[in-house]
């Protein structure tokens, strides 16, 4: 096979090119599989949250502080949090850190719990997270990336305080 010195380069070049391909792909498999559960943030890592609305009212950040509106006029607000505990809600979110979920889950995806939207600076959508119950265990899904996260009771009503479902 008589190749021109160009022609010997393209084949070194492109040889190079598949082996940087395989390898790259390969450093995932050479750990092997990894499905145990793993805690994960919730929320991305120094996030900045803007607001956050849950199905009855929106908290929003006025420069240092927080304010809740209602969504609805005309029905009270179930949890009506003080700023400094409106602050802590958000910080609760922003900190939580919980074990995600690699098997099927089997939870009804048309009945959610409750629901949490956030506003992030510098995010053009919003981030939603659904909240079920499924198999005696609570679920947390985030809709962007359809991470499932595992909650428990305690965790739940941290994150959810204006919809506390009872221990059942």
């Amino acid at each position: 096979m008589q190749l021109s010195r160009k022609g010997w380069n393209n084949v070194i070049i492109f040889s190079m090119l598949i082996m940087i391909f395989f390898l790259n792909g390969w450093h995932k498999d050479i750990g092997g599989s990894n499905n145990e559960p793993v805690l994960q943030p919730v929320l991305p890592i120094q996030s900045f949250v803007l607001t956050l609305s849950f199905v009855d009212q929106k908290i929003e950040r006025i420069g240092t502080s927080w304010r809740t509106t209602a969504l609805q006029t005309d029905v009270p607000l179930t949890w009506q949090g003080t700023e400094q505990q409106l602050g802590e809600l958000v910080n609760v979110w922003q900190s939580a850190q919980l074990m995600s979920v690699h098997e099927s889950v089997v939870f009804n995806p048309n009945a959610p719990l409750s629901v949490a939207t956030f506003e992030l600076a510098g995010e053009p959508l919003p981030w939603v997270y659904l909240l079920y119950k499924g198999d005696g265990q609570y679920y947390l899904l985030e809709k962007n990336s359809q991470r499932v996260f595992a909650l428990d009771l305690a965790v739940v009503k941290q994150l959810f305080p204006s919809s506390t479902p009872s221990e059942q």
